[in-house]
């Protein structure tokens, strides 16, 4: 996919503007980077590498290097214009330091200097300056090599120039701050997956990733562009055509991307991205994409006669089964929800995208009679299991009815009806689930027990979940429904906990729930609701004296405290049903004395790979990912 090719824009000490000063930021951290713990270490990171993917957009920067050091520290290099360093022509201080040191201060303000951006809030590299132990920052810039070094936001001393410089760029080297961070070790995957994405939404950059922890190296190039990001995504799927669908055009001063490709499956995947930036919670600009996808297939099935008179037409449900995409916008004045910005708000960005599907895609599905068959066929059969699912949720409720009340008959429910008290525990066969109801605080502890394993939903249409016993129990006990029907002001309980046992069985049993809850109930995820108990694997006791380990290496630490494997007494439990309710409360259900981990899907396109992998149709896939990764577990259940 070709790139337009622009000329850069002057770039200089006049392009930077200042708004106010930099405070607060070392005091609340989490307001400019969204937490303290390992999401918000990754961000500084992004917030850097952004300013590099900016100077990608002005057409001034080809290349980008990011590499996490040995001590803890990591350098992002570009080979862009350079930030400017001379004085600002109106704050009479060096344009470097007022760039790294005063909040708001950016180029990002002069449309003249970055016509495209993502960093719009103007608070990135300033912020991460200001949580770092110390910040170096080196320019190349007009036949010279500037330098200087900060530490917790404070330059230690002025700008020097330090040697000549036969190209331009800037080179960021900074350690985390541990005093205000929890975490301060970057996760190779994580990064690498970010820089990944990056180089997919912009084709005419390279971007090299080294890692000296571990002596690594990779570099990306896509010059196909988000085409290859959805073939990406489509992997370990059946793709029903070949290559993407692929539209770019521009309205007004929005430019609008977008590939999509469908596949034999049941689920949908749709990135949305403005200005480089992923929108996990979409926005108006995925409002106008859905709506132009369900009007432009709506219209052809007609005029072509797949769908006659005045039958019901295909609803946004049929028209998404199955269904890859990307959408990239560019805007001028993105307006976000919230420093992260999660979710896009620009209101004429809905009727813009919206235009640009209508038009393009009705084009496309002309041109390409066989391609658009297919596309209304599936949406077609999906029509149909939709109807049969609505049949299927009104006996499921006619019933509940008949029987006298709406909950499941094995859920043990708790007296209380505040939803943000209330803890549902979803328990591996009926014996844990006996002792779990014996163990539970009945006020506000709810506990659901499930036999065998639930339909994996990976493979599974709407229709034929609803008629599994399991999955129908847990919408009912749950309460907010599924698919486009989800309502999160139906939710009963706001801890929802899987409790099941630390055996293969009981892997298998929690990856099933975790592929039910990202498929079709994934706002209990991204809202924090879902959770896995940690119950241990052994009870390690001398005389009066006992502890509980959680895995083997607790267990080796516990007999060391004790003074040795002589007079100590192991047992150690293959099932949760091996506990009394009282050890099962202490040790795994009691607030306070348990350990819960809260389930999160911090980036959806890797999340939505290893399910089509694990849990997919394609066998050559997950012997692929289990050979690759079976170094790195110790049980990976398929």
């Amino acid at each position: 996919m070709a790139q337009e090719t622009v000329s850069a824009p002057a770039y200089d000490a006049s392009s930077i503007q200042v708004l106010e000063g930099l405070s607060a930021v070392r005091r609340r951290p989490g307001m400019y980077i969204g937490s303290t713990d390992a999401r918000g270490l990754h961000q500084l990171v992004y917030e850097v590498v952004d300013n590099s993917i900016d100077e990608v957009l002005a057409g001034a920067c080809t290349r980008i290097d990011v590499t996490l050091n040995a001590d803890g520290s990591c350098t992002v290099t570009d080979n862009g214009r350079g930030i400017p360093v001379e004085e600002h022509p109106k704050y009479h201080r060096p344009t470097l330091e007022i760039v790294m040191t005063v909040l708001h201060a950016g180029s990002k303000f002069d449309r003249n200097a970055y016509k495209v951006s993502g960093g719009l809030h103007g608070v990135g590299v300033h912020v991460v300056n200001a949580l770092s132990e110390w910040f170096e920052v080196r320019v190349r810039r007009d036949g010279h090599e500037y330098f200087q070094r900060y530490e917790r936001g404070a330059p230690v001393a002025p700008i020097e120039v330090v040697g000549p410089a036969d190209t331009t760029g800037t080179e960021a080297r900074f350690k985390p701050d541990a005093t205000v961070l929890e975490t301060t070790s970057f996760d190779h995957e994580t990064v690498e997956r970010r820089l990944k994405e990056l180089s997919f939404l912009n084709p005419g950059v390279t971007i090299g990733f080294r890692d000296e922890r571990n002596d690594s190296f990779v570099e990306f190039h896509h010059a196909g562009g988000i085409s290859e990001f959805v073939e990406d995504l489509n992997t370990s799927t059946n793709p029903l055509f070949r290559p993407p669908i692929y539209l770019h055009a521009k309205r007004d001063s929005s430019d609008i991307e977008l590939a999509m490709e469908y596949n034999d499956g049941y689920n949908e995947t749709t990135l949305a991205f403005v200005n480089n930036i992923h929108t996990p919670d979409g926005g108006t600009h995925v409002v106008g994409f859905r709506a132009g996808l369900t009007r432009t297939l709506n219209d052809y099935a007609r005029k072509r006669g797949f769908i006659k008179g005045d039958k019901e037409g295909l609803t946004g449900e049929d028209v998404r089964e199955g269904l890859a995409a990307v959408l990239s916008v560019k805007l001028l004045e993105p307006q976000f929800e919230g420093q992260t910005k999660a979710r896009l708000g620009n209101s004429e960005v809905k009727g813009q995208v919206e235009s640009v599907v209508n038009d393009k895609l009705a084009e496309f599905l002309e041109e390409h009679p066989a391609v658009a068959q297919s596309l209304v066929a599936k949406a077609a059969q999906a029509a149909q299991a939709r109807e049969a699912a609505r049949k299927a949720r009104e006996l499921t409720r006619r019933k509940g009815l008949l029987e006298g009340g709406g909950l499941p008959g094995k859920l043990a429910d708790c007296h209380s009806r505040d939803p943000a008290q209330c803890e549902l525990f979803i328990v591996e066969g009926d014996s844990a689930g006996g002792t779990a109801k014996q163990g539970r605080d009945r006020e506000f502890q709810a506990v659901l027990p499930l036999r065998g394993k639930i339909l994996n939903v990976e493979k599974a249409r709407l229709d034929k979940m609803l008629q599994n016993e399991h999955i129908r129990s847990l919408i009912t006990a749950i309460g907010i429904g599924i698919g486009d029907e989800i309502d999160m002001s139906r939710l009963r309980y706001h801890k929802i906990i899987m409790m099941t046992d630390a055996d293969v069985d009981g892997s298998h049993i929690r990856t099933l729930l975790l592929t039910l809850f990202y498929r079709k109930m994934p706002q209990l995820i991204a809202d924090g609701h879902v959770f896995i108990a940690q119950a241990p694997l052994y009870r390690i006791q001398k005389g009066a004296r006992f502890k509980w380990a959680y895995s083997d290496e607790e267990r080796d630490r516990a007999i060391e405290e004790f003074g040795g494997a002589k007079g100590v007494v192991i047992q150690r439990y293959k099932g949760l049903g091996e506990m009394n309710a009282e050890q099962l409360a202490e040790t795994t259900m009691r607030p306070g004395a348990r350990t819960l981990l809260r389930v999160t899907v911090e980036d959806a396109g890797h999340a939505n790979m290893l399910f089509q992998i694990l849990m997919g149709e394609e066998v050559e896939p997950r012997r692929e990912y289990i050979q690759e990764h079976a170094v790195e577990v110790t049980n990976l259940d398929i």
